[in-house]
């Protein structure tokens, strides 16, 4: 499997990462393009399915472990036995998602393939608690490299499609609270404050402790 590297399990022991915050300048940041794909690019995109795994998500970009990367992760099957509920092919084919999730996406170019507009409840594991209707086009086609550096092409709509335009938002610095529909933006304003306050606070104590 072209994800091997994902699969197999590495030496180290699982890694659990600190998922940055609102507020953090580094979700702002551009990610930069991954030249080496060595073992250590392996090891952080296992140590990012593990985060992603722990915090209970369906994505998690460079920017949210603080690295200004190219890279995401994704793993959007449904629980056991649910039907999938969208339509994807990857690299031509359509193989069952336990075998391409979870997957790692590298330098990814997406262009649209079906600009007609759906609504849908989106979170962020970079805002805890903050949840707000956000449209995004329906079909994606994503290009990108895993982390042996293979290309591959992988087509997709409803979850999988958003979940893509959501992560490659963050690998631009773009966040969802940018698209987030007004009414829900107002209403999460406190949160989103206090998320903000917080992060200051935080950067402020770990530059003092350095």
């Amino acid at each position: 499997s072209p994800l091997s590297t994902l699969h197999s399990p590495l030496p180290t022991s699982e890694m659990i990462l600190r998922v940055t915050q609102y507020g953090e300048p580094i979700l702002r940041k551009v990610g930069k393009p991954i030249t080496e794909f060595d073992e250590s690019l392996a090891e952080l995109a296992n140590d990012m399915v593990d985060t992603m795994y722990d915090e209970k998500g369906i994505g998690l970009a460079a920017q949210q472990i603080d690295r200004a990367l190219q890279l995401c992760v994704v793993d959007v099957r449904p629980p056991e036995g649910a039907e999938v509920a969208f339509n994807y092919s990857f690299d031509g084919k359509q193989p069952p998602l336990d075998l391409i999730m979870p997957m790692a996406i590298i330098n990814p170019k997406v262009t649209i393939t079906d600009a007609s507009e759906d609504v849908y409840e989106e979170g962020c594991l970079s805002f805890p608690g903050v949840n707000g209707k956000v449209d995004r086009p329906v079909g994606v086609r994503c290009e990108f490299q895993d982390t042996e550096g293979n290309p591959h092409v992988l087509e997709a709509d409803g979850l999988l499609g958003r979940c893509i335009l959501h992560e490659v938002d963050h690998l631009n610095g773009r966040l969802f609270i940018d698209l987030m529909q007004k009414r829900d933006l107002k209403k999460n304003e406190a949160k989103i404050k206090k998320l903000k306050r917080e992060s200051r606070d935080f950067l402020k104590k770990s530059n003092m402790s350095r």
